[in-house]
């Protein structure tokens, strides 16, 4: 694996980690966890993208990153939504005007999850 990849991994990994650390808090901040959820998908996109040779994109959309895949994650293809849905967590979290709750952060979870499990037996990583 290219160096560039393993280092989008471990920046993966490492917002996977804090966002499951955070979630098992006795008082969660919601609103951080939609962020690293939406890092980590954004993270292990790139990831997949890198290893690829795919130019990346300097963006934090997750459907225009996978859309940059020129299909070669087709399992994902049926998570556009989610993905959408995802990339405006990420964002609108962190200003004011949106607060995420608990259900809000387990959908954002599992859809890092998701993108996660993916693109990381495409990569070939444990």
């Amino acid at each position: 694996m290219k160096p560039e990849t393993l280092e989008w991994v471990a920046k993966a990994e490492g917002n996977w980690s804090v966002a499951g650390r955070e979630i098992q808090a006795a008082q969660p901040v919601w609103n951080i966890v939609c962020f690293l959820a939406q890092q980590c998908a954004e993270q292990y996109l790139k990831a997949f993208l890198e290893e690829q040779g795919i130019a990346l994109r300097k963006t934090h959309d997750l459907v225009v990153l996978l859309n940059s895949s020129s299909s070669s994650i087709k399992e994902l293809d049926q998570y556009s939504r989610d993905l959408a849905y995802l990339s405006t967590l990420g964002i609108a979290a962190r200003y004011p005007g949106i607060d995420a709750d608990q259900d809000t952060t387990e959908d954002a979870l599992r859809i890092a999850a998701i993108v996660r499990d993916i693109v990381r037996a495409k990569l070939g990583v444990d």
